[in-house]
């Protein structure tokens, strides 16, 4: 990355030809000119100057510890999932530039791999901290809402699963995903913000610890006066949850495990329609009131019966739920929450989430945090600042398109004043400059 201490190289076949290596101004990840634009817009990175304590003393400390931060969000954010990347990344240029502070000055470079690797391993992974940076994520969502207030919120749980290899703090083979893993647990909202995610062991169940994501984030949306739903799979399917959504007003699709009362509520559907099977699929929906012996009370249930040409038996599923549209709506409405998978999958191939190679749980919980926020930050670009044809890009195409460019860093000193503001889309390459956004605008 540095440049050539030799003189200029030329070649032999022809003369005319010179090469100079100027490495140090030199960076493939230029894009991330733009998301640091909408972090200053936003306030984002600032924010941990006042929630997370930074321990360090003497000379440890280089670094003040926001650039610290920023330097471990935005290298996920580029692909770079190692701590060992920070050996190159210190000395690129864009890097240096987005880290900020003392990365930023002539003849100086962001943190060393060593440096960066102790800030996250003793700094940020202190419970207190730890702590902070697992609400950071909510805060920063909040930040965006103040810009743009939901009309509604709709929010999508569910389990995902991180292979881990070797002796890790944590780790337990998982029948379900048969492999040795952890087991997080993730909440999205309808735009694909990750609003809260927890590291578990690998043998934790699927709705395990449930209360401790979902209630900070009912208490963070508690004052706001719009319609609020849940959704959640068959692992959800807890009682203690029903009553916690219904006295806090959300409405929720849960599904449920079939079991032999369910079924003798849909006999009657469950008989091979008369005639000729069609191609297309037969479907019945059934809407009926059903209390489960743990259960305080009825609640309403919709079964969804599908009959599929040359299957012997219909596929049948069963969703509880306190909404009161038509069944038919019900189910369209459960479905939406496979976007929740998309995310998560977006998440391991974009940011590479699912990269905890750390010894101890506390320091892969650490990791998890510092990767849900690099998503977060990518996610807020693709749907606040870029135009409309391109917000159904995943977020992995948005990486390749918009971070991997290649470009020259000059540095001036008639401008190192504090520069006016540049709107986000003015940052993009020309192919992604639409209309500009009234958030990119701030």
């Amino acid at each position: 990355m540095g440049d050539a201490k030799n003189d200029d190289l030329r070649v032999g076949f022809d003369s005319r030809l010179k090469l100079k290596f100027c490495g140090s101004n030199v960076t493939t990840d230029a894009g991330l000119l733009a998301y640091r634009e909408l972090d200053e817009a936003l306030g984002l990175t600032e924010m941990g100057a006042d929630l997370l304590t930074d321990s360090r003393q003497g000379s440890n400390k280089q670094h003040l510890l926001v650039p610290l931060l920023r330097q471990s969000i935005y290298s996920r954010l580029a692909g770079y999932e190692d701590v060992n990347d920070a050996e190159r990344l210190c000395v690129d240029p864009a890097m240096r530039h987005v880290v900020g502070g003392r990365a930023s000055q002539p003849e100086r470079q962001a943190a060393s791999a060593s440096e960066v690797g102790r800030f996250e391993t003793e700094t940020l992974s202190t419970k207190a901290n730890l702590t902070a940076l697992m609400n950071l994520s909510g805060q920063w969502i909040d930040k965006v809402h103040q810009r743009q207030p939901p009309k509604e919120l709709i929010l999508d749980m569910d389990s995902s699963v991180s292979e881990t290899y070797g002796d890790q703090e944590g780790t337990a083979y998982n029948g379900h995903f048969e492999c040795s893993c952890y087991h997080p647990l993730f909440l999205f909202n309808q735009f694909g913000d990750l609003e809260f995610a927890m590291l578990r062991r690998g043998n934790n169940a699927s709705a395990k610890f449930w209360r401790r994501v979902l209630s900070p984030v009912v208490e963070r949306y508690r004052c706001l006066d719009i319609p609020k739903f849940f959704r959640g799979d068959a692992a959800f399917a807890n009682p203690a949850l029903y009553r916690l959504l219904e006295e806090e007003g959300y409405r929720y699709v849960i599904r449920l495990k079939a079991n032999a009362v369910l079924e003798r509520e849909i006999e009657h559907l469950l008989t091979r329609p008369v005639g000729r099977p069609s191609l297309k699929p037969k479907v019945f929906y059934h809407s009926f009131q059903y209390q489960a012996k743990s259960w305080q009370r009825a609640r309403r249930v919709v079964a969804k019966i599908e009959w599929h040409a040359g299957e012997l038996f219909p596929r049948v599923g069963f969703i509880v739920t306190n909404l009161t549209k038509h069944s038919k709506n019900v189910v369209k409405f459960y479905n939406g929450r496979g976007t929740a998978e998309q995310w998560i999958k977006e998440g391991k191939n974009a940011v590479k989430w699912t990269k905890l190679s750390c010894r101890t749980f506390k320091d892969n919980q650490t990791r998890l945090q510092l990767f849900a926020l690099a998503y977060n930050l990518v996610n807020f670009l693709r749907r606040l600042a870029l135009p409309k044809p391109l917000q159904h890009w995943s977020l992995t195409t948005l990486r390749e398109k918009l971070v991997k460019i290649g470009a020259k860093v000059t540095r001036h000193s008639k401008y190192d004043l504090p520069p006016r503001l540049v709107p986000v889309f003015k940052l993009l390459p020309s192919w992604a400059q639409g209309y500009p956004h009234s958030l990119a605008e701030a």
